[in-house]
């Protein structure tokens, strides 16, 4: 259960959400596919978790992630993909996947902008209505008009050719992921289902062939059958998820940032139940099912499965590195030094050396996110070199 006791309003909110879960359950039969919860948990329209209007981000919300931590991160990455909106020229877009609290955009545009880089089109695909009225406000707050004008949001993927970046950070963790578990060798689906007094459990159902076979790519691979009794996650759905979000992407890159595993140590014998966790203000939880609607819940990424989806669409692979490689590679010490130079005083400088141990330190962020990126048509292994990790793919 969260830890901390929320408020009669934010309870309300979570019991409409319930009983609308309740109901799928019951039209469904007695039992939903977990993939299915999670869906509803966080997307359901004006009551899932990233659909609703309690802060998310930031030390005010449930998690931080690296842009939230202040512009380093926002700066190096824009430092990362600049050479790619070179190479495209000056009818560049940049594709932000699900944009947060709208900071990493404001940070990025502003780099992007100092070093002649800046895109003709900085696009956000963001489902939520209202994360994207925030990011709307947020941006109009912190960029000239003139600037701001360039920023446009999106209801769907780019189905239309073209050329330049899409990025995405921590988005494929929120992807709605089924369940597997295994019995007498067999591959069952998890579903959650209800107890005699309305609470949601978890129940095993026969894995739809679709489910199974990705279950036994993953067993192909590992060189071993699942013990039975081991239960995970696994994205069967994740290359149409990648080839949807990428659309008509003719000549550009691709970059993914997260936190997971190559497939050998996300499927260890250690993780017999899987990845998939809460948060709820800064805490961790197992207990997903605790009130839905005012909870993240989230899954690892198997960055193996992300490399096999990126070049079975059609990329190539430009490399594989951890967070910190990445941002290192790619001009940390030199953004450091020059906010440092221009910090009012030496507070100011110490934040600034704390945001970037945060970003880099192993017991941080540095090597639990790791990024990913493909290419079509540009050079951009270049931003992999510090750090390449591919070779544990």
């Amino acid at each position: 259960m969260p830890t901390s006791l929320p408020d009669a309003d934010a309870l309300a909110h979570s019991a409409h959400l319930q009983a609308l879960i309740r109901e799928q359950i019951a039209a469904a039969g007695g039992a939903i596919p977990f993939s299915r919860f999670m869906e509803l948990a966080l997307y359901a329209p004006g009551l899932g978790y990233y659909s609703a209007g309690a802060t998310k981000f930031g030390r005010a919300g449930d998690f931080v992630t690296a842009p939230e931590l202040g512009s380093l991160f926002a700066q190096c990455i824009a430092e990362a993909v600049a050479p790619v909106l070179r190479q495209v020229g000056p009818t560049a877009t940049f594709l932000e996947i699900g944009g947060g609290s709208g900071v990493f955009a404001e940070h990025a545009i502003k780099q992007l902008m100092a070093i002649d880089a800046m895109p003709a089109r900085y696009a956000v695909l963001e489902p939520s209505a209202d994360l994207r009225e925030r990011q709307r406000e947020h941006l109009r707050r912190k960029l000239t008009p003139l600037v701001f004008e360039c920023v446009e949001w999106l209801d769907g993927p780019l189905s239309e050719p073209w050329n330049g970046v899409l990025f995405a950070n921590e988005v494929i963790d929120a992807l709605p992921t089924p369940r597997f578990s295994l019995r007498d060798g067999e591959v069952f689906e998890e579903h959650v289902a209800l107890t005699g007094d309305g609470a949601f459990v978890r129940t095993d159902r026969p894995a739809d062939p679709l489910l199974a076979a990705a279950v036994r790519h993953v067993e192909r691979e590992r060189g071993e059958p699942f013990p039975d009794d081991y239960r995970s996650e696994v994205l069967p759905q994740l290359p149409y998820w990648l080839q949807a979000v990428a659309g008509g992407l003719e000549t550009g890159a691709m970059l993914f940032v997260d936190y997971g595993y190559p497939r050998r140590e996300y499927y260890s014998a250690q993780r017999r139940d899987g990845t998939l966790r809460a948060f709820h203000r800064h805490r961790v939880s197992n207990d997903v099912f605790a009130l839905p609607g005012l909870q993240d819940i989230t899954a690892s990424v198997d960055f193996t499965a992300l490399a096999e989806a990126g070049t079975g669409a059609g990329f190539d692979f430009a490399g594989y590195c951890s967070q910190a490689s990445l941002l290192i590679g790619n001009g940390l010490e030199q953004c450091l030094a020059g906010q440092e130079s221009r910090a009012a005083d030496e507070a100011g400088r110490y934040a600034l050396r704390q945001q970037a141990k945060q970003l880099t330190l192993p017991g941080a962020m540095g090597e639990r996110f790791q990024a990913m990126g493909f290419s079509r048509g540009v050079e951009f292994g270049v931003a992999f070199l510090a750090g390449d990790l591919s070779f544990r793919l």
